[in-house]
C-alpha cells in the first residue's frame, strides 16, 4: 500500500512569516527614507529625529516580552493578527500629523511609539510558530527564512518609498505600507493555525515528523517556565547581552545609513536609495544562508558548533567588517564594505532564535521576546546616540563603537549551552486538586 504524501504546510506558514517580517520591516524603515521630508515640514533636527527613530524602537522594546507572553498564552494566529492591524493604524497616523501643529514632535514621539508596541509581538510570536511547528533540526532554516524577511522587505523599501516620495509626497508613504499590512495580515488570520493538530491540511504524516522533532516540554508543558529560572540562566543572559550588541549595529542601518550616505557621503536620492539597499540584500542571502549553515553543522557536530559556533563567527566577523567600513574613503567602497559586515551579523540571526526555541521550550515566546528586547534596546541607544557620536567624534565613530560591541558580543556566545532547556526545570505552579473522577482542560 503506497504511503499517504506528507503535506508541507508547516513551511507555507514560514513562508508567510518571511512575509509579515518584510512588511513589518517596510513599516519601520519607510521613516528613515522620509525623514529628511519630515524634517523640513516639521522643523526637526537630526537629533530629534534620533528621539522619534528611538521611540519606536523603545515601544518596541518593552512589549517584546508582554508580546511573547501573549503568544505563549493565545496563540500565534489571533497575536499576529491582531499585531498587524494595530501597527497598520498607527503606520497611517504617522501620516495624519497636520503640518504646523505646534505639538507635532510629541504626536510623532507618542505615534511611533504605540507603533513599536504593537510591532512587538511580531518576532516573539513567529518563535512560537517555530516552537510548534518545527522540528529541533529544521529550525536553523526555518529562521533564516523569517529573518531573510527583515532584508527583503528593508531592502525593497528604500526605492518603494522614494519613488512613492517623489510622485506623491511623504504621506503616501505611511499609507501605502499600512494598506500593504492590512491585506498581508488578513491573509496570515486565513493560512495560520496555533498547532499542527488544529490545522486541518496538514496530512497525519507531516504531523508525524513534526511531533517526532519537537522536544517533549512543547508538547506536555501546561504552565510556563518560572521567571526566576529565566532571570537566572547564564544562557538567557548571555544571548540577551549579545543580541544587544547585534540591535545596536543592525539599527544603524535602519535608521541613519540612508541619511548618512546621502548627507554625509554625497550621494544623491537615486544613488543613495541605491547603496542603502545592499545592506538589507546582504541580510536577505545571510539569513537562511546562517540558517542552512546552522542546521548543517548542528546535525554534523552537535548544537554548541552549529549554533554558538554560527553564531559567534558571524558577529565577530560583522566587528572586523564594521571596523573597515568606517575607514574607508570611497562612498561606494564603504557602503559594500558596510553591507558585507551587515551580511556576517545576519549569518548568526538564526542562531539566536534557534537557540532561544531550544532552550526555552513552552516559553519559547517570552524567552525570545526578553532576548529581542535586548537587541531593541541597542537599537534604541543607536538611534540616539549616533547623531551625538557623529556631531563629536566624526562618522566613523559610530560604526567603530559597533564594531566593538559586536566584538564582546561574539564573546558572549562562549558562555552558551544550547543543551539546557530551561522548560525541564521544576514548575512553581500546581495544579488545583480536583474530585476523582474530574480530569482537568487544557489551559
Amino acid at each position: 500500500m503506497a504511503e499517504a504524501p506528507r503535506t508541507r504546510i508547516r513551511w507555507v506558514l514560514i513562508v508567510w512569516m518571511f512575509v509579515l517580517s518584510a512588511v513589518a520591516y517596510l513599516d519601520r524603515v519607510n521613516i528613515s527614507i522620509a525623514g529628511k521630508s519630515l524634517m523640513q515640514d516639521f522643523g526637526l533636527t537630526n537629533v530629534q529625529l534620533g528621539w522619534v527613530f528611538s521611540s519606536f524602537v523603545v515601544g518596541y522594546a518593552l512589549f517584546q516580552a508582554p508580546g511573547g507572553r501573549l503568544a505563549d498564552r493565545l496563540g500565534p494566529r489571533w497575536v499576529l493578527t491582531a499585531g498587524v492591524v494595530w501597527w497598520g493604524v498607527f503606520t497611517s497616523l504617522t501620516a495624519s500629523i497636520p503640518r504646523g501643529i505646534g505639538s507635532a514632535l510629541a504626536l510623532f514621539l507618542l505615534v511611533r511609539f504605540l507603533l513599536g508596541a504593537g510591532e512587538a509581538v511580531v518576532y516573539p510570536a513567529s518563535n512560537r510558530v517555530v516552537a510548534n511547528w518545527i522540528p529541533t533540526s529544521e529550525r536553523g532554516i526555518a529562521n533564516g527564512l523569517i529573518f531573510a524577511g527583515v532584508g527583503v522587505g528593508a531592502g525593497i523599501t528604500p526605492p518603494l518609498i522614494t519613488s512613492i516620495l517623489v510622485h506623491y509626497g511623504w504621506r503616501w508613504c505611511f499609507w501605502i505600507s499600512a494598506l500593504i499590512g492590512f491585506v498581508v495580515g488578513a491573509i496570515w488570520y486565513v493560512l495560520a493555525r496555533d498547532t499542527p493538530g488544529q490545522h486541518p491540511r496538514v496530512s497525519p504524516a507531516e504531523l508525524e515528523h513534526i511531533r517526532a522533532g519537537l522536544s517533549k516540554s512543547v508538547e506536555q508543558a501546561t504552565t510556563s517556565v518560572p521567571w526566576r529560572a529565566i532571570f537566572t540562566s547564564k544562557e538567557v543572559l548571555a544571548i540577551t547581552f549579545s543580541y544587544f550588541t547585534y540591535g545596536y549595529a543592525a539599527y544603524i542601518f535602519f535608521t541613519w545609513f540612508f541619511i548618512y550616505l546621502t548627507s554625509v557621503r554625497g550621494l544623491n536620492l537615486k544613488s543613495g536609495s541605491f547603496y542603502t539597499m545592499l545592506p538589507f540584500l546582504a541580510m536577505a542571502v545571510c539569513s537562511p544562508l546562517g540558517g542552512i549553515v546552522c542546521d548543517v553543522l548542528t546535525r554534523r557536530g552537535g548544537k554548541r558548533l552549529g549554533r554558538c559556533g554560527v553564531a559567534g563567527f558571524g558577529v565577530a566577523l560583522a566587528a572586523i567588517f564594521l571596523a573597515l567600513g568606517a575607514r574607508v574613503e570611497s562612498a561606494r567602497l564603504a557602503s559594500v564594505v558596510l553591507a558585507g559586515g551587515v551580511g556576517a551579523l545576519y549569518l548568526a540571526q538564526s542562531s539566536y532564535w534557534s537557540v532561544s526555541a531550544d532552550i526555552a521550550g513552552p516559553s519559547a515566546g517570552l524567552v525570545s521576546g526578553l532576548m529581542n528586547m535586548g537587541g531593541q534596546a541597542g537599537g534604541a541607544l543607536t538611534a540616539t546616540l549616533t547623531p551625538i557620536l557623529a556631531d563629536h567624534f566624526g562618522w566613523a565613530a559610530p560604526f567603530l563603537v559597533a564594531a566593538g560591541l559586536c566584538a564582546a558580543g561574539a564573546v558572549a556566545w562562549a558562555m552558551v549551552n544550547p543543551e539546557r532547556e530551561l522548560a525541564l526545570e521544576p514548575m512553581t505552579v500546581k495544579p488545583a486538586a480536583k474530585p476523582p473522577g474530574i480530569s482537568s482542560a487544557p489551559p
